[in-house]
């Protein structure tokens, strides 16, 4: 049952955000309804991360994804990345993924959810296990040696739909001890190696950009601080490369391809169950593209979001000629699931898109993006973020 009250008490716990502003400036970010799925396609989807988990360990897997990808991601580091998202719909034989996000937004919006929910202690074990993340990603980097600080950046922060999550995230940190400031990349300057930021040392960076190798100039300082190890930043460009480019979908889904990076059989029936055939769009099979447009949907392989991205049976011709010019995949459409939600006590129908919060291959958390149309786009009403529950 939701609660009003208790998700106004989770939003302004820490003193600074305003919950009765952001229900009119974010009417639907937080949706009153809750998924309820069977427990055995939360397991799929727990099983499906670690098989992908499994298969980007391997060498070669590694070596033929950094073979396309930026230069500044072929640097070997230790931190393995928070918050990745794995990006479901829910098909009648099972989950199937549509897409990997290294810098996926939500988690703590959604654990404020849990406890408007009636799950306060679950939120709380959540918000713990995200810290802990944090300081695991320090310590595979740094050892022993206290962390201190933490910049949450992107770019024009305070404009961002998801500003309000950095504000929690900071309180979070705080409140265990670790100073945290919200940046645009713009605010860094250096002292040698260090990356500072108004005269403070940094020592990392929770990194929201979707300037995935930090290539824009406007990332300058905070490019060069990183590449002289002299801050850690997670999500990290390496990260990215390994599990968001929507090009490496194109082997998580071939099996001969699998079975060359010897991928164990078991593994591979995981993967192929789960993982939407897709394939790299060709000018030279534009014909065929065309033809069989309806059964793809495509989107631009460094892309991220819907952006760019566009569901072949709503295609023109003029779009498509775009698409063949090249950097495009196609990935097999798989529909989202639709639920019967009350919201105002009115019974609605809403598509979901479910997403598992994941690190190093273990899910820390569940939800759904519910909305209503062709992508997700917390415009719906009632729609929104919604906590995921076993049935």
């Amino acid at each position: 049952m939701f609660d009003r009250k208790a998700l106004k008490r989770a939003i302004e716990a820490g003193g600074t955000l305003d919950f009765e502003a952001l229900a009119v400036s974010h009417a639907s970010l937080f949706s009153q309804a809750a998924v309820w799925l069977p427990p055995e396609k939360l397991q799929a989807i727990a099983e499906l991360v670690a098989a992908i988990e499994a298969v980007v360990a391997l060498p070669a897997y590694q070596q033929r994804v950094l073979a396309w990808a930026p230069a500044g991601a072929r640097r070997s580091l230790a931190a393995r990345s928070v918050f990745f998202g794995y990006d479901f719909h829910l098909a009648g034989s099972g989950p199937k993924l549509i897409e990997i996000n290294t810098n996926a937004g939500g988690g703590m919006l959604n654990t404020c959810l849990l406890a408007a929910h009636g799950q306060a202690e679950a939120a709380q074990a959540v918000e713990q296990a995200f810290v802990e993340m944090f300081r695991e990603e320090w310590r595979l980097m740094r050892g022993d040696v206290p962390l201190q600080r933490i910049a949450i950046v992107d770019e024009n922060p305070a404009q961002q739909y998801l500003a309000p999550e950095f504000e929690l995230f900071r309180q979070l940190f705080e409140a265990h001890g670790i100073a945290a400031v919200i940046a645009d990349p713009g605010e860094f300057t250096r002292d040698g190696n260090r990356l500072l930021h108004r005269g403070k040392v940094v020592d990392m960076v929770y990194n929201r950009l979707t300037d995935f190798s930090l290539d824009a100039a406007a990332n300058a300082e905070l490019r060069a601080a990183f590449d002289a190890d002299g801050v850690v930043v997670t999500p990290h460009p390496r990260a990215h490369a390994l599990y968001a480019d929507k090009r490496n979908l194109m082997l998580l889904s071939d099996e001969a391809v699998l079975v060359e990076f010897g991928v164990p059989e078991a593994t591979r029936r995981t993967l192929l169950a789960g993982v939407p055939r897709t394939v790299a769009v060709a000018a030279g099979e534009g014909e065929r593209f065309w033809a069989e447009r309806k059964r793809w949907f495509f989107k631009p392989a460094a892309g991220f979001g819907s952006r760019a991205a566009y569901r072949g049976d709503k295609l023109t011709k003029r779009v498509f000629e775009e698409i063949l010019q090249g950097g495009y995949i196609a990935q097999e459409i798989v529909p989202p699931s639709e639920h019967v939600v009350v919201i105002e006590d009115e019974a609605q129908t809403m598509k979901a898109d479910i997403r598992a919060f994941a690190y190093q291959g273990r899910v820390q958390l569940f939800a759904a993006r519910l909305y209503q149309g062709q992508t997700t786009n917390f415009r719906t009403p009632g729609g929104g973020f919604a906590p995921v529950f076993a049935a």
